[in-house]
């Protein structure tokens, strides 16, 4: 994939995702939660989870407020993770903050082709290094709330 391609797909897929956010909403019910905090930018979330007895997530769903790719990015995650495994998830996590940071150019093959596509999309943040805190905070609350932290920083 070029570079103009990633920016198009990257682009297209922040502006969607930001101005419509799936799973925005506190649900009524949920077995895991957690709070994020950027301080750089200000953003800030609230991860909720549904994990049932077999460590499979049924739902996730997210509430804060922060920039376009923060927001999108929650959202993106929000429809990733959902029927997968806790050990899924973990990888989603960490190949998301690899793919942001430019640790890795490309997705693991282990990931599902509709992920790496979203992942590849969303590595496009590493071409903006002062909005990769942005891009991986919910990543990072998600990950404390599997961890039954309450709380989490980007700093």
């Amino acid at each position: 994939m070029s570079l103009d391609d990633l920016r198009a797909i990257y682009q297209e897929l922040i502006l969607d995702h930001g101005k419509s956010p799936r799973n925005f909403a506190q649900p009524q019910t949920y077995t895991h939660k957690a709070a994020g905090y950027n301080p750089v930018c200000g953003d800030q979330l609230v991860v909720y989870l549904n994990v049932n007895t077999d460590d499979h997530l049924q739902g996730c769903h997210f509430t804060g407020q922060g920039c376009a790719i923060c927001i999108a990015s929650a959202s993106i995650m929000s429809e990733m993770v959902r029927d997968k495994s806790k050990a899924q998830v973990i990888t989603l996590v960490s190949e998301t903050k690899d793919l942001a940071t430019g640790v890795r150019d490309e997705p693991n093959d282990a990931i599902d082709e509709d992920d790496r596509i979203r992942l590849t999309a969303l590595s496009g943040v590493r071409m903006f290094p002062t909005r990769v805190k942005c891009a991986t905070l919910a990543w990072h609350t998600l990950q404390a709330a599997l961890d039954n932290v309450e709380e989490v920083s980007t700093e």
